[in-house]
């Protein structure tokens, strides 16, 4: 048995703990049941369920977002500068981002545009993104999936 300060009072018996803890105005937890013998502790029980759901708010997980980032081959610099600030908050926010190329009707004559653009996008997102998937041509797209640092 543990006292309410931490000392270890030793093999007690159940009753004689039972009036410890009554004396002291706390409960008779039961730390460790399956031990031989079984280990409790004189404690106020109530704030200690309290703490423990206190601890478990703390270890909130962060649940992983996919953003996209949709340019044009044809995207003022002034616009590209701007959608990569929003791309490096969603990566420092640890959501993964979708940079996407898209062209359109004569563009697809000119991927080499789109190629440029997306390598610029690339190297302003490296210090705060990685590379999943180098960028790939799908269809009418120019795709590159980034994830957080």
């Amino acid at each position: 048995m543990i006292s309410a300060e931490g000392a270890q009072l030793g093999i007690i018996p159940t009753e004689e703990a039972l009036s410890l803890a009554r004396e002291a105005g706390l409960d008779l937890v039961e730390v460790a049941p399956n031990e031989k013998p079984p280990v409790c502790r004189i404690m106020d029980f109530g704030k200690f369920k309290y703490q423990q759901k206190k601890k478990q708010h703390k270890t909130h997980v962060h649940q992983t977002k996919i953003k996209e980032i949709r340019l044009r081959p044809k995207t003022g610099e002034h616009d590209i500068e701007f959608k990569v600030n929003q791309a490096k908050g969603f990566l420092q926010h640890k959501d993964k981002v979708i940079v996407s190329v898209v062209f359109r009707g004569r563009e697809l004559a000119h991927i080499d545009e789109g190629q440029r653009v997306m390598k610029n996008i690339l190297v302003q997102l490296d210090p705060v993104g990685k590379v999943d998937s180098p960028p790939q041509q799908m269809g009418r797209r120019l795709v590159c999936t980034l994830s957080p640092r």
